[in-house]
């Protein structure tokens, strides 16, 4: 039988603990200075997250830079062109103030900048559930207008909360947040109940600059 590793991530797109290597790798893929280790149990990993990662890593931290140097150098002689861009497309994208804090999300069509939709701002939120649920409005208007166009989302935790039709966020729900949790629990509901042709694709943020949904806040 498999055994079961939990893996910690210091410093990625989204610090946390994750129970599947394909959910770290896609926190620390690109991510210069990424620092994370696998653990054996789950209480050993969260115990390692809340200390310094100094603690863990030694000689392996030494191995991940070289490794993302090398991965750098190789990043900047193959940038995207902005000519690989599709106009006649959607993007989404989410802001938070705080986290939890105010959250909200929209999508803005590519071509001419004009905003498709908008939601928010919600009390108590995250950026990750705001870009997922972005992206389950996205895919379901999209579906209802009978458009097949793409979605651009920059978001990897989104887009792979979408493909396992899961929002796997560690926030809790309280009265405050209730209104962000309906809009979760329908969000799924959507996923499992629906199939869709929609290809959703990774905004190169580093060759394109900010996708054309940003809120422009950072």
């Amino acid at each position: 039988m498999r055994k079961t590793k939990y893996y910690v991530v210091w410093e990625g797109y989204s610090p946390g603990v994750y129970d599947s290597w394909e959910e770290c790798r896609l926190q620390v893929e690109g991510y210069k200075g990424a620092k994370y280790k696998a653990f054996d149990s789950q209480i050993e990993a969260v115990e390692a997250f809340r200390g310094s990662p100094s603690e863990h890593l030694g000689i392996l931290k030494q191995l991940s830079d070289y490794r993302q140097s090398i991965a750098d150098s190789h990043t900047a002689t193959n940038k995207v062109p902005r000519s690989a861009i599709i106009n006649n497309s959607l993007a989404v994208d989410a802001a938070c103030s705080g986290n939890p804090g105010r959250m909200e999300y929209r999508g803005v069509y590519v071509a001419t900048g004009v905003e498709v939709f908008k939601i928010g701002p919600l009390e108590q939120g995250t950026n990750n559930i705001g870009e997922f649920l972005a992206l389950v409005h996205g895919l379901a208007l999209l579906k209802k207008m009978g458009n097949n166009m793409p979605i651009y989302s920059d978001s990897r935790n989104a887009m792979l909360w979408v493909k396992q039709k899961k929002c796997k966020t560690q926030l809790s729900r309280n009265e405050v947040n209730a209104p962000i949790f309906d809009l979760i629990e329908r969000a799924e509901a959507w996923l499992h109940n629906n199939e869709y042709s929609t290809e959703i694709i990774k905004w190169e943020t580093d060759s394109w600059g900010e996708i054309p949904a940003d809120f422009g806040r950072k």
